[in-house]
């Protein structure tokens, strides 16, 4: 089995909140994450968009900068990025091959050996900062064994609730853990969960509070930012789409200015930020598809925000998700949306829910129900434009299909 098959093999043993394996693994490997900054990039909705823009503007400012996030869309490559490119499967194997037997010795889960992974990736590339997004939660979620030199928590929703906790009280305690007293932090969770972050003694800077956002929408083009922070004022645009991607923009750009980023970097590193999948418009059939990871209530009440701020009302929509997730929340916010729904699932998601268990929620609306993606995509009709959301497996099958590229074969379980 090669080390690529046997690494995947590891996403059905499922996630093992807990520091001592990856803590064990880092250090067999010679703590490769000790020669690089680290920043945490966690929440429950944004923090992908929040991390890529950090990203950006860092290797703006002259930063040799890694990126690593999860899941990816379509290649495995997605999750390991420095200065924008992802790092070639010839060296991830190589660096695989090196971790493997180290992996097994500490019985490292699936993301606990990716995380490794980007660490070690990232000090053989010289990467001098690193944005790291958090998988799960944050308290003992596989990145936080690193040592932030600042964090970043973008909001708290109710999801992933088995885990983490039934209340968002008991989540943003979860997601606190990210943070180190007296380190820089920043967040825009809502005023009431301020004071379960502020028990873990972080410099921190709040939205609303100590950073204020003025965002004049731009259309298709995304927003332009101005950005009030305790000491500065910053202008800038960004390209994702949505009030919360002019939000999430803010919540970098606020961090990048913490750790000493001017404002010249800001604005170039804002305007350049590219996050697929994530209200991404791509060209299909005459018109337009715009595709979005809304996989759970929050999500979906965003992205129906964002509908009604470029002005579109109904609209065609494909639609998939997890068996697991809260469909009857997110259903509820799709269906004003929609004109007529098209349900499917992601074929290498063994947790992807039927469309025939999906169709009850969208009682009201025409339904029809297809195996694939792709079936799925010839039911869209010619011209205008439609929206694919749900699961991020699901983006991840669609979004080749309308690339003319090749998309993965391994199942898709984290």
């Amino acid at each position: 089995m090669s080390d690529l098959d046997w690494l995947f093999t590891r996403q059905r043993f499922g996630v093992h909140p807990g520091l001592t394996r990856v803590r064990a693994l880092l250090s067999r490997l010679g703590h490769p994450q000790q020669n690089f900054r680290t920043v945490l990039v966690g929440g429950t909705n944004g923090k992908g968009s929040t991390a890529a823009t950090l990203a950006a503007i860092l290797g703006a400012s002259g930063e040799r900068t890694g990126l690593f996030t999860s899941p990816h869309l379509t290649r495995f490559s997605e999750r390991f990025v420095v200065d924008g490119q992802e790092r070639p499967e010839e060296e991830i194997l190589d660096a695989l091959a090196r971790l493997r037997p180290q992996a097994e010795a500490a019985e490292a889960s699936f993301f606990e050996i990716v995380t490794a992974l980007g660490c070690l990736l990232f000090a053989r590339a010289g990467v001098t900062t690193a944005v790291m997004e958090v998988g799960l939660g944050g308290r003992l979620d596989a990145t936080n064994a690193l040592d932030p030199a600042l964090s970043v928590i973008t909001n708290v929703a109710l999801d992933h609730t088995e885990i983490l906790g039934e209340t968002r009280a008991a989540i943003a305690r979860e997601k606190a853990g990210i943070l180190r007293a007296g380190q820089p932090a920043v967040t825009g969770v809502t005023a009431d969960l301020l004071p379960l972050l502020e028990t873990q003694g972080a410099d921190l800077w709040a939205l609303g509070r100590d950073i204020q956002v003025e965002a004049r929408p731009r259309g298709w083009e995304g927003w332009a930012v101005q950005l009030r922070l305790p000491h500065t004022v910053l202008t800038f645009d960004t390209p994702l789409l949505g009030p919360h991607g002019a939000r999430n923009a803010a919540l970098a750009a606020a961090a990048a200015a913490r750790l000493g980023v001017d404002e010249a970097a800001i604005q170039t590193g804002t305007a350049a930020t590219r996050w697929p999948g994530r209200l991404e418009v791509l060209p299909w059939r005459g018109g337009r598809l715009l595709l979005d990871g809304a996989h759970n209530p929050d999500g979906a009440a965003a992205l129906g925000e964002s509908l009604r701020a470029l002005g579109v009302e109904r609209l065609p929509v494909v639609f998939g998700a997890g068996a697991d997730k809260d469909v009857a929340g997110v259903a509820e916010l799709l269906r004003p949306l929609a004109s007529e729904v098209i349900l499917t699932r992601a074929v290498l998601s063994p947790r992807a829910a039927a469309p025939a268990e999906l169709a009850p929620q969208f009682v009201g609306l025409p339904v029809r129900l297809t195996d694939t993606p792709a079936s799925a995509l010839e039911l869209l009709p010619p011209g205008g434009i439609a929206l694919v959301c749900g699961s991020l497996y699901l983006i991840g099958e669609v979004r080749p299909l309308l690339l003319g590229e090749t998309g993965e074969r391994r199942e898709r379980w984290q």
